[in-house]
């Protein structure tokens, strides 16, 4: 039973990424500095940002406070960010990966990851990936929202196969298909929207509602605790105390497989944000 908010799993190059996170997606700059101290000083190791959601410099600031607050070590955090689309190409992502760090006020990443699959560019850019890993400049290189399709087109062109791949997340988007092959990779699979956005309505749903008042928690804990029962990494984001302490109160609960089963049946292959099929930059077998 997975029982501490430090508990990890171990990445295919033995690299160990703890399981439970901040992700700070649309978080305003001003409300960041102190979702992130928060988190740090709630035990919190893992903090998710990226160059496109604009608050980079506040993560960094939240995390020199967060240090300064709790006594931790920089070596105790697990930090990800993520390469803007924009960015993408061999010398654009190194010079780009360098701007990152700088803003996050920090001399190395855990994990760098490349945010979607761009047409033309996730090759060249994931050899700039395996340089900065080769250089030892990030611990661990990953991709966001790749298929299987575009996964099996950058491992045949890799010389490192990606240790992470954080997709979209929860009990209306569940894809077992996806989440098998990544296994079968030895590829961690990681949850973005693990709480399901703004589109899916979770938080209201019958059948979630039924299994928190069960286990005597809220939805957004069930719906955690099913994203690391089921092998997932997860990233629920917050801004207010409250919910990023409430959040990581998931660890004295199990769900059973009658609560895992029902929530399976709510699977709709519905994404509550947008997807790279919307973008003429993506190519490959989905469309």
């Amino acid at each position: 039973m997975l029982n501490n908010i430090e508990d990890k799993v171990t990445l295919a190059n033995g690299v160990t990424m703890p399981r439970l996170g901040l992700g700070v997606w649309q978080a305003a700059p001003e409300d960041t500095i102190n979702a992130v101290k928060t988190a740090i000083e709630t035990g919190y190791l893992l903090i998710d940002t990226a160059k496109a959601y604009g608050n980079e410099a506040e993560v960094g600031e939240g995390i020199k406070a967060g240090l300064a607050a709790t006594g931790k070590k920089r070596e105790d955090l697990f930090i990800t960010t993520k390469l803007a689309n924009a960015d993408q190409g061999y010398e654009s992502t190194l010079a780009n990966f360098q701007a990152s760090l700088d803003r996050l006020q920090l001399d190395y990443l855990d994990l760098y990851l490349i945010h979607w699959p761009v047409a033309g560019k996730w090759a060249e850019t994931w050899r700039a990936f395996e340089k900065l890993y080769n250089d030892g400049k990030v611990r661990a290189i990953g991709v966001c929202n790749f298929t299987e399709a575009t996964m099996q087109s950058l491992i045949a062109q890799s010389e490192i196969k990606p240790m992470v791949n954080q997709i979209e997340y929860h009990p209306l988007l569940q894809q077992p298909e996806l989440k098998q092959y990544l296994d079968d990779q030895g590829i961690q699979a990681e949850a973005w929207s693990p709480l399901g956005g703004t589109g899916g309505n979770l938080m209201s749903n019958s059948i979630i509602g039924d299994v928190a008042l069960k286990h005597h928690k809220s939805p957004a804990q069930v719906l955690i605790r099913w994203d690391l029962q089921n092998g997932y990494v997860t990233i629920p984001k917050s801004v207010h105390p409250e919910y990023i302490r409430a959040n990581a109160d998931v660890f004295d609960f199990e769900l059973d497989s009658d609560d895992l089963q029902q929530l399976t049946t709510l699977d709709q292959h519905l994404r509550t944000s947008y997807w790279l099929t919307s973008f003429d930059w993506y190519t490959g077998d989905e469309q």
